[in-house]
């Protein structure tokens, strides 16, 4: 039982470090992720200093990191797509596009929950 929980808390470690070195490799190279994330602190801010609703906030601080896992997934695609290879295909340009999409998605939704609760 020792050994199986000794390898659990090992496996857990291992995640934190391989998923913070994911976040610090798309954090090196992707110029909209440190702008999403830039655009992140702000609506927290935002969020902290108007008289919302612990609900309210919730959700725009939710629906702002969802935006940060889209360009995360899409990032994911894009150097996916470009180690298969760099050749021009309808089939790599679409992936990249619908990962796109999904980040593009993922904002609209996150400004309508901002909208919303302004206006609501």
């Amino acid at each position: 039982m020792i050994e199986f929980v000794k390898s659990e808390i090992h496996r857990l470690k291992m995640t934190v470090v391989w998923s913070w070195q994911g976040w610090w490799a798309a954090w090196r190279t992707e110029k909209t992720l440190r702008q999403w994330t830039l655009a992140n602190a702000l609506s927290v801010l935002l969020a902290m200093t108007l008289d919302l609703t612990s609900t309210e906030r919730a959700l725009i601080i939710g629906f702002g990191l969802l935006i940060l896992v889209a360009e995360l997934l899409n990032t994911s695609i894009e150097e996916t797509v470009n180690r298969i290879s760099y050749v021009d295909h309808h089939l790599s340009k679409k992936a990249k596009d619908i990962g796109s999409a999904a980040v593009a998605v993922t904002a609209i939704t996150a400004g309508l929950v901002w909208l919303i609760i302004l206006i609501g």
